[in-house]
């Protein structure tokens, strides 16, 4: 999520309807998609930016046993009464540690404080989620969103994260050692890349100061053991889907950049994810202007350094 698309969420018809109702992606609006496979249930949770519930906003979740028809939306977190946020953006669930985790994108409405991702928890996937801390996992004083989580080989838990444009102007990819509980970070944050780095992209958003943008990272490792990042920035031909290579294998790199991007159409923020019958697979939105976005979903192949996708149908 970034802060372009801001004034495209604000405008977008949203709704709430307490009624569930089984619908399509096609039917979804909705912009950075997550989706979470639970197996031993034989279902998917689909979470994602956007959505607006009684008594104030929150994040959203819908359910499908076959990626094609989904059912809800329900709510699986809604801000507590004395939390205010201006920003509800980019909801991740990652299981961990026999609880499920969200990382969620806020922007309080205190004065001073700076955007940043927080960490929540839930003894269930469609929650409710309940904050670990008041306060955010990244850095109190910078500009961040779109936290993802990465467990080391060691088993160490990290937030990989951006460094936004609007404090930096060329967005960072950053990684934060994570307490065990995942609630802060330990130590200081380390610059993975930035986002000028990527051949595929092009600044300036404006001509006055040649800003650039980092959204969206989620890691992957391979069958051959490589440590891939997806992110997005923009482009020639709009917002794009770009793979980052560790050259070590770990999550501190250094990181090389893939010349062409995974998805140049569009659309982007994006994760990875095997489908119940174990196919590797991708969602992101697309395109990206309100309130035309969709989550969309491909089927993922792996090559030596990067990743190609193919579109899957979803009804």
């Amino acid at each position: 999520m970034n802060a372009m698309a801001l004034l495209c969420l604000l405008l977008a018809p949203w709704a709430w309807s307490e009624e569930a109702h089984t619908v399509t992606l096609n039917d979804i609006h909705l912009r950075d998609p997550f989706i979470l496979p639970v197996p031993e249930e034989g279902r998917y949770y689909l979470y994602g930016t956007g959505w607006r519930l009684p008594g104030g906003p929150g994040f959203m979740v819908y359910t499908s046993t076959d990626l094609k028809n989904w059912e809800g939306p329900q709510a699986a977190f809604t801000r507590p009464a004395d939390f205010e946020s201006s920003n509800f953006w980019a909801p991740e669930v990652h299981r961990y540690q026999g609880k499920y985790i969200l990382f969620g994108t806020f922007m309080p409405k205190t004065p001073g404080a700076c955007r940043g991702t927080w960490a929540m928890s839930s003894d269930r996937p469609e929650g409710p989620f309940h904050l670990l801390s008041r306060d955010p996992v990244t850095p109190k004083d910078w500009f961040c969103l779109d936290g993802t989580l990465f467990v080391d080989d060691e088993g160490a838990p990290w937030m990989v994260f951006c460094h936004e444009w609007v404090q930096v102007k060329d967005g960072e990819m950053c990684a934060l050692r994570l307490s065990p509980d995942l609630s802060r970070g330990v130590g200081e944050p380390v610059l993975l890349f930035k986002a000028s780095e990527a051949p595929w992209g092009r600044g300036p958003l404006t001509e006055k100061d040649n800003s650039r943008v980092t959204d969206g990272p989620f890691l992957h490792r391979t069958a051959e053991g490589a440590l891939l990042m997806i992110w997005s920035s923009f482009g020639t031909g709009g917002y794009k889907v770009g793979v980052v290579k560790s050259e070590t294998g770990k999550i501190t790199g250094p990181w090389k950049q893939i010349a062409t991007p995974v998805f140049g159409k569009d659309g982007g923020h994006g994760m990875l994810f095997r489908s119940l019958d174990g196919r590797l697979m991708m969602t992101f939105h697309q395109p990206n202007k309100g309130p035309l976005e969709r989550p969309k979903l491909f089927e993922v192949t792996e090559q030596k350094d990067t990743l190609t996708v193919q579109p899957w149908p979803q009804g």
